[in-house]
């Protein structure tokens, strides 16, 4: 005999899974797949993204391999992301050649990409969502020129040389110094790949090989956290540091005087604009190729102004 709890249960059962399934097959999906979670940055991307996906009652996704080195990675979650058919992604490329493959196969199912804070080496993405890195990283190097009385010997630890904004900054930075400053010498660009550990040790070697350096530009958040501990840990004082990106690490050492100063991104404004433009060209309506979200230099004169107090995050 069938007890009535059993029948209860079933029932309860059934009428859960109904209403379950029918919100599935309606709700709008977005995967945005980023370069990581190992930075508060992209925890920052994220808390837009999850904004703008409340303001469009969409359902996201926010993921990344654990570090910034792991493009085999990031290509697998790309993958396992369209073969859900989603109405439309956004992603972050680690590598600017890697993806296109990928993003050539969901560009042909009719599922349109948005890139976010580094865009990809095609005209596959329908917008990119993200800072002027040149123009960004060209100010850092006038703020490096300032600190340094326009002469003298500098160097550049960069997060990596295939994402766009790895170039970008890079490239942003040099070229401002070769065209303004003909007394400035770059003497060095390293790789720490986005990782403070490996950019502590790059800054070592820089700092023991260039005694007479005078200042170091880091291009990403682990890269200037990284410049700031090995100059700590060889007591380098009085060294130039501009860094890039916010981060509780970061803004401690502008405080403390150890840093000069860093670029600042809006990485709230990528992730809220991502969704938004990969919400409308889900639906077909026209979105801009570019969408600058903006940045700033602060320093500890100007760290706590409320237009730049309200792009820092910890």
């Amino acid at each position: 005999m069938i007890s009535r709890r059993f029948v209860i249960g079933a029932i309860s059962a059934l009428a859960m899974s109904i209403p379950a399934t029918s919100a599935l097959a309606d709700e709008m999906y977005i995967p945005l797949v980023s370069k990581g979670f190992q930075h508060q940055f992209w925890q920052a991307v994220k808390l837009g993204a999850e904004k703008a996906a409340d303001e469009e009652g969409v359902r996201i996704t926010f993921e990344g391999p654990d570090n910034e080195t792991m493009v085999d990675r990031q290509i697998d979650m790309l993958s396992a992301a369209l073969a859900n058919k989603p109405v439309a992604i956004g992603f972050a490329a680690l590598d600017s050649q890697a993806a296109i493959p990928l993003l050539r196969q969901a560009q042909e199912a009719g599922i349109p990409v948005v890139a976010f804070d580094s865009g990809v080496d095609s005209d596959i993405p329908v917008a990119t969502a993200t800072t002027n890195n040149v123009a960004a990283a060209s100010l850092a190097a006038d703020k490096m020129a300032e600190k340094i009385g326009g002469k003298g010997k500098v160097a550049v630890v960069a997060h990596d040389q295939t994402s766009r904004t790895g170039i970008d900054r890079r490239d942003g930075f040099v070229n401002r110094i070769g065209e303004k400053y003909p007394d400035i010498e770059i003497v060095t660009i390293q790789y720490g790949q986005g990782d403070h550990l490996k950019s502590t040790e790059v800054t070592k070697a820089i700092l023991t090989a260039n005694p007479d350096l005078k200042g170091i530009f880091g291009t990403n958040e682990g890269s200037a956290i990284g410049v700031v501990n090995g100059v700590q840990e060889l007591g380098k004082d009085g060294l130039v540091i501009i860094g890039y990106d916010s981060g509780k690490a970061q803004k401690e050492a502008i405080k403390s005087g150890v840093m000069a100063g860093a670029i600042t991104q809006n990485p709230v404004g990528i992730g809220y604009e991502t969704v938004k433009a990969a919400v409308a060209a889900s639906k077909g309506q026209d979105v801009p190729n570019l969408i600058d979200t903006g940045f700033f230099y602060y320093d500890a004169s100007n760290m706590d102004d409320p237009e730049i107090a309200a792009v820092l995050y910890d």
